[in-house]
């Protein structure tokens, strides 16, 4: 079949190869062509004589093409924001006795309770109603993180348990110590026991920072017994287990941290309580 008009489509490119050869990229329409015409190009036309008599202007100058600055190189707009990096906390300096107020201030607090005395609840209230930028970290919350093989402290402390403990404790005290390097507080909750100071206290001390402080939050067995009682999934313990860890958090008495007997004490008074506390660890940082 051929084109009634026009010129034959040119043949497929193919990669890696210039024109096929005999193809002129120019199609020309029918017609005669004027020899000594140059292909690819029409002919500028010169310009009419001037009308007889006529003395015009003189032609002004051609201006010269306008030279294009440079353009400077856009930078990188990704939205990636800086961020200073996570150090050691140190101390907190401690303000005059007049103007002291935890709720102003940022810190780094670790609150250490058995299971069922209130450390996450109170933890979260107390996080939730600061006038300074705070976060919440939970040891449990982050343990959980850990989907399959989950090591479930229903099934007792192991070789297995103790590592991802550690591995919890470990990303919380990075989590913290980055939060606290941009200006936001944190508050970690975990059970630490004051019989293994390598695997708990000081296994925080290192991880977060000198400036940690640490408040224990201590209620009598029986409020211990009847919170437990009212969790489920792997966080509920047996009757047994709250008695051991209840007996083992006794020997913080006489360590020198602040102890808080939130028995009587619904969350809001005790998070008032634990800012009189932390009042009172800034002033006077505890020797732990």
């Amino acid at each position: 079949m051929q084109h009634a008009v026009g010129s034959p489509l040119p043949p497929p490119h193919q990669p890696g190869h210039g024109p096929v050869a005999g193809w002129s990229p120019a199609a020309h329409p029918p017609g005669p062509q004027h020899p000594g015409a140059h292909q690819g190009s029409a002919p500028v036309p010169p310009p009419p004589p001037p009308a007889p008599g006529f003395t015009g202007a003189p032609s002004a100058p051609v201006p010269p093409a306008p030279q294009h600055a440079p353009v400077p190189p856009v930078p990188e707009t990704t939205g990636h924001v800086p961020l200073p990096p996570g150090g050691p906390v140190a101390m907190p300096s401690a303000p005059p006795a007049t103007t002291a107020d935890p709720a102003a201030t940022t810190l780094a607090v670790l609150l250490i309770g058995p299971a069922g005395a209130g450390k996450t609840s109170v933890a979260r209230y107390w996080a939730g109603r600061r006038r300074v930028p705070t976060a919440h970290i939970s040891l449990d919350d982050v343990r959980e993180w850990v989907r399959s093989g989950f090591a479930d402290p229903q099934s007792g402390w192991n070789d297995h348990s103790e590592a991802q403990y550690r591995l919890a404790r470990r990303t919380c005290g990075f989590a913290a110590r980055n939060f606290l390097a941009n200006g936001i507080s944190c508050i970690l909750d975990d059970a630490v026991f004051p019989d293994r100071p390598v695997v708990g206290l000081g296994g925080w001390k290192r991880h977060v920072g000198p400036g940690l402080l640490p408040v224990v939050l201590l209620p009598g067995l029986e409020i211990v017994l009847e919170r437990n009682a009212e969790r489920s999934g792997n966080r509920r313990l047996t009757d047994e287990e709250v008695a051991r860890i209840h007996g083992r958090m006794a020997g913080w008495y006489g360590s020198g941290l602040p102890i808080i007997d939130n028995s009587q004490l619904d969350v809001p008074q005790t998070a008032q309580v634990l800012d009189e506390v932390l009042a009172r660890s800034i002033a006077s940082p505890p020797s732990w």
